[in-house]
């Protein structure tokens, strides 16, 4: 686990102080691990014991466990950091890592269960992300909705209710457009799932439902730089295996029923 799905599990017991820390600490991930927990205090202008409460807020058991967690984190990202090629593989494989057996279950559950399925994107590759997952999932006799555009969006909200499910595809899942229909979902308790990079991000601080793909970046000779999306078809396609491994489970427990 990366400290940024850390942030999002704990998001909501997290306050300013806390956010605070956070930001300097990912931004500054290769000194942060070395410094004792006076040093760190003092770089982000707060006391020894807001630093000792954060880390117990993240379910960690102290600093010590918080220095060990970041260390572990900067030595995986430098064993990867030997070519865009290796980190683009090294991206798809810690994809499946961080994709949880116990969480795609219960997103297999949610997707079985419920009667509509919507996918909403906000942008260009994420739209043919969720044009392939509609496609993959046409063969398990699931038939999802793409959304495209915020007026969809807003008129399709008001009539949703709990037997409806909601996957929202954002590459950062920080998009201020968003925020207001997402908070719509939550207060109308309305099931929804995030697929995002996996980063400190709003979207997925909001549902317990999350997928998360590691993004994998490169600098182009115009000096732009470039990040790949491969991540979305990762996620998907590990997504589509586990929903064909629930459904032959849910169909072995049937026959053991009816025998």
């Amino acid at each position: 686990m990366k400290i940024e799905e850390l942030i999002n599990k704990h998001y909501s017991n997290l306050n300013q102080n806390d956010l605070h820390i956070l930001k300097y600490i990912l931004n500054n991930k290769k000194s942060c691990y070395n410094l004792g927990i006076n040093a760190l205090a003092d770089k982000c202008n707060v006391s020894r014991t807001t630093v000792l409460r954060l880390a117990q807020k993240l379910g960690l058991s102290g600093y010590s466990e918080f220095k060990v967690f970041l260390k572990w984190e900067e030595r995986e990202s430098c064993e990867n950091d030997s070519g865009y090629v290796e980190a683009l593989s090294g991206g798809i494989d810690k994809t499946i890592k961080h994709n949880k057996d116990k969480q795609l279950r219960d997103i297999c559950e949610l997707i079985y269960k419920k009667e509509r399925i919507f996918i909403y994107t906000t942008g260009r590759a994420q739209q043919i992300c969720a044009e392939e997952l509609k496609r993959m999932f046409l063969f398990t006799h699931k038939y999802f909705n793409l959304i495209s555009g915020v007026p969809e969006l807003e008129a399709l909200i008001p009539n949703l209710t709990s037997r409806d499910l909601v996957i929202i595809i954002s590459f950062s899942g920080n998009t201020p457009n968003l925020d207001s229909h997402v908070n719509q979902l939550v207060v109308r308790g309305i099931d929804f799932v995030s697929m995002t990079r996996l980063d400190n991000n709003k979207l997925a601080s909001m549902t317990p439902y999350n997928l998360y793909g590691v993004s994998s970046s490169m600098r182009l000779k115009s000096g732009v730089l470039y990040e790949s999306t491969m991540f979305f078809y990762t996620i998907s396609e590990v997504l589509f295996y586990h929903y064909n491994q629930y459904l032959k489970e849910l169909e072995e427990k049937a026959v053991e029923i009816g025998g």
